[in-house]
């Protein structure tokens, strides 16, 4: 493919000024010619947000280069959320994306991006009949008894038409834009050669990680472009929450659905949020409410499948009260083991136990070089003290998440992507809970739902498989104990123990056997000085002290000298005196177990 060397905008080699390492410049970035309009548009949109509270934490002790920087222009959060609107379906997912990493933006824009609606305006109706034939394989008119030609709704990658089959069922139509891929494949092209860029020549690129985001991104976007994998999602989804009578999910018609086309049962009903108070008279808010979070905490803490997106505009409250959940291109996977930390880690926010939720999660992250524990610890301290003085209605567990998120990124710690999902998804529950119920208070129900959970994982694991795999397990062992015991007792028979060092641990180790060489060393001389003392005691001198000999009783105290100072290193000195370690085991021990 034709390539150039391209000067970039005067915006983006502002940016890429202020944000280059102390040392290091960018001077040409090889470009893409036909990405030159896209190039203006990020720079633009850089311009107008670089002086913002966004970048400012991004570039916090990152060497921006203030003087470089565009000059304050007030632009808030939502004016970023409506420029990356205005840019395109592509940045519309990276701003949903970005609400999500409360380690990479303070609260404010996690907020303001939480709530991008892609709504656009509808693509011709001519072309969802092209693409409804090229997709089914069929006319409109064959396959559905009607079809309304105005959508319901419009969004950056689909839009949504209400229509009736043939046998009589009402369902929901939605198309993918014609196009569509082609247009983010390009995007994506040009926001990976800035996250490459970024990655390779700032410390802010090392430090967030920007490909790692972007290939996160990626996968998002490419599961959300296929509608048989959403469809698959809202199988999956349907049966796990089959237990609760209250929560509907949509189910897909397999005959009508493809990879752009995505046809499912139709659910009438209102937005959560435009919910009047008048209409909260007819149901029971605070049941619903309750079982909807409950219905979620069992999604990621016991299926490992969850809805990552509740915002409004994807839960309904439909006609027979009972909560509709729809959208599932945005889906979060959490492994058992995974479960069983974020289990920890909300408990120990929720009861208030700072040290344990600091200790959780520093395990389930990855530490940089730089991992400031310390001031980590201290803020999650702060963070839960806060919490616990707040009153019990004000209490929310999903924007603490974010925030043990936000400190962990601003002291070098990596927390998984689990993490912050679950912070995001826990956050627009609690919005959605208030919306059903003003007086809703998610971190009780969180305390009072995790036994229940916790029982549920129980359950789930002490299936047939797990059984007979725990037993052959059990009986491997057993039948090799006995081999195994005999090996050990005749090598200490025969003398024949090998002690094996890592390179790591080599210079703590010499250490150990020089403090020993040294004790030993000093004993004998000690021991020396008492018997040479008591030798020259039968030896008469001129010289005495105390009316004995002189010099015998100079060796006395020399030698009482002497075990008084080896016993005081021995159990004052040795407790407070640092292990020394090899350049290479202090890393390990700084990023933790590998």
């Amino acid at each position: 493919m034709h390539r150039a060397n391209v000067r970039c905008s005067a915006a983006v080699c502002r940016v890429c000024h202020g944000t280059a390492l102390a040392g290091k410049s960018v001077k040409h970035l090889l470009l893409k010619t036909k990405h030159f309009p896209r190039y203006q548009q990020i720079g633009r949109l850089l311009w107008r947000h670089g002086r913002s509270e966004a970048f400012r934490h991004l570039a916090k002790s990152d060497g921006f280069n203030d003087a470089a920087a565009a000059p304050e222009n007030g632009h808030s959060p939502e004016d970023l959320a409506r420029d990356l609107e205005a840019m395109g379906p592509t940045f519309v997912k990276l701003g949903q994306i970005l609400s999500s990493r409360a380690d990479l933006l303070p609260p404010p824009y996690l907020r303001a991006l939480s709530r991008l609606q892609d709504n656009v305006e509808p693509f011709p109706y001519a072309k969802i009949e092209d693409a409804i034939r090229t997709e089914l394989g069929v006319r409109i008119s064959k396959a559905f008894l009607e079809f309304e030609t105005k959508p319901m709704a419009a969004a950056s990658l689909g839009q949504v038409h209400r229509a009736v089959l043939r046998d009589g069922r009402e369902v929901a139509v939605k198309v993918q834009r014609p196009d569509i891929r082609a247009q983010i494949a390009e995007d994506l092209d040009v926001l990976e050669e800035i996250a490459t860029l970024a990655d390779e020549h700032t410390e802010i690129g090392r430090r967030h990680r920007f490909l790692e985001i972007l290939e996160q991104f990626r996968k998002a976007l490419v599961q959300e472009l296929d509608y048989q994998h959403e469809a698959a999602n809202l199988r999956a989804l349907g049966e796990n929450l089959r237990e609760f009578p209250n929560i509907r999910v949509v189910e897909p018609i397999e005959d009508y659905t493809s990879r752009g086309v995505l046809t499912m049962t139709y659910l009438s009903g209102q937005k959560i949020t435009a919910l009047s108070p008048v209409t909260r008279l007819d149901f029971d808010g605070a049941a619903l409410a309750d079982e909807l979070l409950r219905a979620y905490l069992k999604q990621i803490l016991v299926d490992g499948f969850f809805h990552a997106d509740p915002h409004p505009g994807n839960v309904f409250l439909t006609q027979n009260r009972r909560i509709g959940l729809l959208d599932l291109g945005m889906v979060g996977h959490v492994t058992p083991g995974m479960q069983e930390s974020l289990i920890k880690l909300l408990l120990a926010i929720s009861e208030g136990r700072a040290e344990e939720a600091a200790a959780v999660a520093i395990q389930i992250s990855e530490t940089a070089d730089d991992f400031d524990e310390v001031a980590f610890r201290r803020r999650i301290g702060e963070l839960v003290t806060q919490i616990q003085d707040k009153a019990l209605h004000a209490m929310d567990i999903g924007r603490a998440l974010l925030e043990v998120s936000h400190s962990a990124g601003e002291t070098g710690l990596f927390v998984p992507s689990e993490l912050t999902m679950l912070g995001k998804t826990l956050l627009q529950l609690d919005e959605i809970g208030r919306s059903l119920e003003p007086s809703f208070n998610p971190n009780a129900a969180i305390r009072q739902h995790v036994s229940a959970i916790l029982n549920q994982r129980l359950r789930k694991d002490l299936t047939p498989g797990n059984l007979f795999s725990t037993l052959l397990e059990l009986k491997t062992f057993a039948g090799q104990l006995p081999g195994r015991v005999s090996k050990i007792l005749d090598v200490v028979g025969a003398g024949q123990i090998e002690l094996k060092l890592r390179e790591e641990d080599t210079l703590s180790v010499l250490d150990g056997f020089q403090k020993v060489a040294n004790r030993i060393a000093a004993g004998l001389l000690l021991a020396a000085l008492i018997v040479g003392a008591a030798l020259l005691m039968r030896v008469p001198t001129n010289f005495q002290l105390f009316g004995y000999p002189g010099f015998a009783i100079l060796c006395f105290i020399f030698a009482v000298a002497g075990a008084l100072w080896l016993l005081f290193d021995i159990f004052f000195r040795d407790a407070k005196r640092p292990v020394r370690r090899s350049p290479r085991s202090s890393k390990l021990l700084r990023r933790g177990p590998t």
